[in-house]
């Protein structure tokens, strides 16, 4: 589903991404830790084809971000450490908005805005201006715009930051039910015990670097994720 070969981006002296070769496969949810400022999200915006990079090759079931980028594009669906929407518009417009630009029918956007507005308990804000909601509200709709054309990879970078505790219930069991259907979903998270719970693979970046990866069970072995994180954070 998500190749990344040879990943290395730049910034003056400073390699924010080095050498980062990873792969996310169909019908896993793929945790990506590190500190802040390790390499995450210059990774997961160069995946996307917001960032780019200097080398390396990213491909996105089998189409090249650099190459083919609206193939990807139609694949994939991201959201980023802060949602960037147009405040302007309401909720529901906002997400008929995304439910056109990626050609979603009209019956299949109304089921589906219905379904997650109603799961996210924001079906009578949707007539609201999004300059009205708060961050959390902003969050959910973000969510539902990722979800709604049915992408096969969905990226987030720390997603559950500022989500209720029912809200962050409710994307876990989304994001399980994406990966069941043969989706796949590489996300970043500081909440630890969220990636260990939720997680079938972790990759742990330091300084731009992959330092470990792989399923949760030969990560963190008989210790906990926090535990081994911490440990390789000392190194």
């Amino acid at each position: 589903m998500l190749k990344i070969e040879h990943l290395t981006k730049t910034f003056g002296d400073k390699k924010a991404v080095d050498d980062l070769t990873l792969e996310i496969k169909a019908g896993e949810i793929y945790g990506f830790i590190g500190h802040n400022g390790a390499g995450k999200t210059t990774t997961l915006r160069s995946v996307v084809g917001i960032q780019q990079f200097d080398e390396g090759t990213i491909l996105i079931d089998g189409h090249s971000i650099t190459e083919e980028p609206l193939a990807c594009k139609r694949e994939i669906a991201y959201i980023p450490d802060n949602p960037d929407l147009y405040e302007f518009m309401s909720g529901i417009k906002y997400l008929n908005f995304v439910a056109d630009i990626f050609g979603v029918e009209p019956e299949a956007r109304k089921e589906r805005i219905k379904k997650y507005a109603d799961l996210f308990e924001i079906t009578k804000d949707l007539a609201q201006p999004i300059s009205a909601y708060s961050h959390g509200m902003k969050q959910k709709l973000a969510i539902i715009s990722a979800w709604i054309h049915e992408p096969k990879l969905i990226l987030m970078d720390e997603p559950f930051v500022g989500l209720d505790p029912k809200a962050s219930h409710l994307l876990k069991e989304m994001m399980r039910e994406h990966c069941d259907r043969g989706g796949a979903i590489f996300f970043s998270t500081h909440v630890l015990e969220v990636a260990e719970k939720l997680c079938d693979k972790v990759a742990i970046i330091k300084n731009g670097k992959l330092i470990r990866f792989g399923t949760m069970e030969d990560v963190k072995g008989d210790d906990t994720l926090e535990e081994v994180f911490l440990e390789l954070e000392d190194v």
